[in-house]
């Protein structure tokens, strides 16, 4: 294997290490993916970068995989990760006019991160608590019953506490 300079950790780098000398290493990108964004909490262009060139797999193939699976960030996440369900109650019971007005007032979509980095926006598929619907979570913290002219307040709350 060719030496390379990689800036991620040893441990990222031995478990690189013990996939390449497994039949069909590069099955096990995926895996060495989550490793990545669990250690720096997303892949950025050159994490992406750093692992091609360590596990002789093209670039344009990292960004692939990185793309097509929704669980891989491609940038950070911020200080308060937003998440909207829209399971089916959630749904049925607005979670889309809420969704579009966390949009609004914090001029981000989903995946993306406010240029403060205080806020990212989410959604999920559902969180299982659907007699509470809609329902909206800020990093652990549950909020149920939501409606889109609460948002302001709830976005209010949270920077005030971060003050």
């Amino acid at each position: 294997m060719m030496e390379t300079k990689i800036h991620i950790d040893k441990d990222i780098k031995a478990f690189m290490d013990e996939c390449l000398q497994r039949d069909n290493p590069k099955s096990y990108l995926i895996a060495v993916l989550h490793k990545v964004q669990k250690k720096f909490g997303y892949l950025s262009p050159e994490h992406m970068d750093q692992v091609a060139q360590y596990m002789q797999i093209p670039t344009s193939t990292i960004s692939g995989v990185a793309t097509f699976y929704h669980f891989f960030r491609l940038q950070p996440r911020g200080k308060y990760a937003i998440s909207v369900c829209m399971g089916t109650a959630c749904f049925v019971k607005g979670a889309d006019k809420v969704l579009e007005s966390f949009k609004t007032e914090l001029g981000i979509d989903i995946g993306e991160t406010t240029q403060d980095g205080l806020f990212s926006l989410e959604n999920s598929r559902c969180l299982g608590v659907c007699a509470l619907a809609p329902v909206v979570t800020v990093n652990d913290k549950v909020y149920s019953n939501v409606n889109e002219k609460q948002v302001p307040d709830l976005i209010n709350r949270v920077r005030s506490e971060e003050e």
